[in-house]
């Protein structure tokens, strides 16, 4: 009978069968499965990104959800309704007609050239100013298409709906200001006068000197740097980065004092007592009005103000453009290239003045007279 064998098993062998008992029984992923879920993530992460940054739907004044409508209005060519405001003597009798484009988040209520105009100035000239909600903001309704020609249309059918005659004549604040140069290029033929205020300038309007828009760009605060070259770069992206949380966006956005000098804080009190029709600004979405105002004025433009011809080769009229040399809001040193370049400009500096100077008691009154020759 054969004998028994006896096998001895090492430690260390035992542990290893142990181990690839262990492995053999672990679970083991499908094939690909990795992959999947990483496009899954990358899907889901793409659909909230495209969510994050798609504006809402404007609430059009006059409809079911939206604010009622108050104010004079007039349908355009288009069917959009344009909303105004009349102020001075009655349009009829005027001797001066006058169209206020107001400026960045704004409305037809803040025509500060309307509101502080001495009355006596009013009557011994003969003065009518209408001023008008820009597209988007207060009660005129939104604008997709909007461009950098649209609005002096819409101005010069307002003037034409209201009767002012075949000229008139347009101030423009700020962002107005800016919607001046485009009165400009392609109604110049209605005009009877511009005066620009402070108007915005476009930091990549060709004709300005590198080294020169370099030095005005890196003027403003960063967060502001940053809103505008999102506006410009990115428009799709300017509705979220105006309103993500994550970074500082516009100060202008913000209504941050950091961005005034001290005499635009002179004038701040008087400026917030008289403004208690600050929900009506906004009330239609700040898309359609205060990111489409940045995408517009700080986009791609179809022409240069460098390089516009003057309205007025026989001295029929005049352009004039005010500004402050302290301005914090928008560089005096690319003003002063304009004016340059443009001799037929009338180019009034302001020493010590900030971006608010057209509320500064008698302003008004200046400009007026210096516009209409008188």
């Amino acid at each position: 009978m054969a004998a028994g064998v006896n096998r001895k098993i090492s430690a260390a062998s035992a542990r290893a069968h142990t181990r690839r008992a262990k492995q053999n029984a672990s679970f083991k992923l499908p094939s690909g499965i990795c992959t999947k879920i990483l496009l899954v993530l990358f899907a889901g992460i793409l659909a909230w990104a495209y969510q994050a940054i798609q504006p809402p739907i404007p609430k059009t004044c006059g409809s079911p959800d939206g604010p009622p409508v108050t104010a004079s209005r007039i349908k355009l060519k288009d069917g959009r309704y344009l909303a105004y405001k009349e102020h001075g003597v009655p349009r009829d009798a005027a001797k001066y007609k006058i169209v206020y484009v107001h400026g960045f988040d704004s409305c037809r209520h803040d025509a500060v050239v309307a509101n502080t105009l001495s009355p006596e100035i009013v009557e011994a000239l003969g003065v009518y100013i209408v001023s008008f909600d820009r597209p988007g903001y207060g009660e005129s309704d939104p604008n997709p298409k909007r461009t950098v020609q649209s609005l002096p249309l819409d101005i010069e059918e307002l003037a034409d709906q209201l009767g002012l005659g075949s000229k008139f004549y347009v101030i423009g604040f700020s962002m107005g200001g800016q919607v001046i140069w485009s009165c400009l290029k392609y109604i110049p033929h209605r005009l009877a006068g511009a005066a620009l205020l402070a108007p915005v300038v476009n930091y990549w309007w060709p004709g300005f000197p590198t080294n020169l828009v370099t030095e005005a760009y890196q003027q403003q605060l960063p967060q502001d740097q940053w809103a505008v070259r999102v506006s410009h770069y990115a428009p799709w992206l300017t509705h979220w980065w105006n309103t993500q949380k994550w970074f500082p966006s516009s100060s202008v956005v913000a209504h941050s004092t950091d961005i005034l000098n001290s005499e635009d804080k002179k004038l701040l009190p008087e400026i917030v007592s008289t403004r208690n029709y600050t929900a009506v600004v906004r009330q239609q979405g700040e898309y359609e009005s205060l990111h489409r105002d940045m995408m517009i004025g700080f986009g791609t433009w179809e022409f240069s103000p460098m390089d516009l011809d003057n309205p007025f080769p026989n001295n029929e009229g005049s352009v004039h453009m005010w500004h402050g040399d302290e301005d914090k809001i928008v560089p005096v040193i690319l003003q002063r290239y304009i004016a340059q370049q443009l001799p037929w400009i009338h180019y009034h500096e302001l020493p010590g003045a900030g971006h608010m100077f057209p509320h500064a008691p008698g302003m008004s009154d200046n400009i007026v007279k210096v516009l209409v020759g008188e």
